[in-house]
């Protein structure tokens, strides 16, 4: 009986096998009929405050079911996902980190920048807020009171988008921060928050990413928020295939054209409405987008 079990196993895989054979650039799959693309796989390579709400999650199943690509996710800080399509590592990537973004097109590494969605940054910190900044209409000022009163604070320090926003902030306060106070994670958004909550220290991070985080109960709140320099936007943007070759352009541009089709847009709008009673990001044609554009 085991011997006749193992002459049906590998009889099956030899007609598979064969079946194969002649049936040009496409393969049947058998869960959903949809034809699997001769290279299925697509590498995104993207940061980890779009991930770690588990929209990409949802978005990349719904791709496979309808195209048959396999969408493997790198969830890194944006600067570091960038540089994963730099380095042809990567077939397309969604950052929040502008400047570094034209940069690399502007370089030819990419070959397209498109505005994906945008949702906003906020100071979140103890709900007792000890350095009273709760309702603060400038970041700037806020992140000043932490400073001049030694709250603590975690940094990411991953140069990540959400990094650099951070330091932008400073910046524009005119601080550069250092000391016991001032921590730096070197993580990604959702380590950081699991650090500043465990310290009872203030953090920037992306609204989505505080939502999902808080939903268990961290007893964080946001502070300061509604600044217009706190918009967050987000990109999306194929790897070059003159510069890398071996990138999938054919299914990071179909991965493109989904996530900018009006029936995923319109799913942007409306992921997280039902658990924190708002989407967690608003899509490119969102006022919210409009104004990101402007700035």
């Amino acid at each position: 009986m085991k011997r006749l079990k193992i002459a049906l196993f590998f009889g099956v895989a030899l007609f598979s096998l064969f079946g194969l054979v002649g049936c040009g650039e496409l393969r049947q799959r058998k869960d959903t009929g949809v034809p699997t693309p001769e290279n299925p796989d697509v590498i995104l390579a993207t940061t980890t405050s779009a991930n770690d709400t588990g929209l990409l999650d949802t978005l990349t199943v719904i791709f496979g079911q309808q195209t048959g690509y396999r969408v493997k996710i790198i969830s890194v800080g944006s600067g570091a996902a960038l540089e994963l399509g730099r380095r042809g590592e990567a077939d397309i990537v969604i950052a929040h980190s502008a400047q570094a973004e034209l940069e690399m097109l502007q370089a030819g590494y990419l070959s397209d920048r498109v505005f994906l969605m945008v949702n906003d940054f906020v100071i979140a910190g103890p709900a007792s807020d000890p350095a009273n900044v709760k309702g603060m209409e400038s970041p700037s000022d806020a992140l000043t009171r932490l400073a001049e009163r030694r709250a603590r604070f975690v940094s990411r320090g991953d140069k990540s988008g959400t990094h650099k926003k951070e330091l932008s902030l400073w910046e524009e306060a005119g601080i550069t921060p250092s000391g016991a106070w001032y921590v730096e994670s070197g993580t990604g958004m959702g380590q950081t928050m699991r650090i500043a909550e465990e310290k009872q220290a203030y953090v920037l991070t992306d609204r989505g990413t505080f939502l999902v985080h808080s939903e268990q109960g961290s007893g964080m709140a946001i502070l300061v928020e509604g600044a217009s320099v706190l918009l967050n936007p987000y990109h999306i943007m194929p790897v070059n295939h003159a510069k890398h070759p071996k990138v999938n352009t054919e299914g990071a541009q179909a991965f493109l054209e989904f996530m900018m089709s009006e029936e995923t847009q319109a799913f942007i709008c409306k992921f997280g409405l039902d658990r924190f009673g708002m989407p967690l990001f608003y899509n490119a044609t969102s006022p919210k987008a409009v104004l990101a554009r402007e700035k």
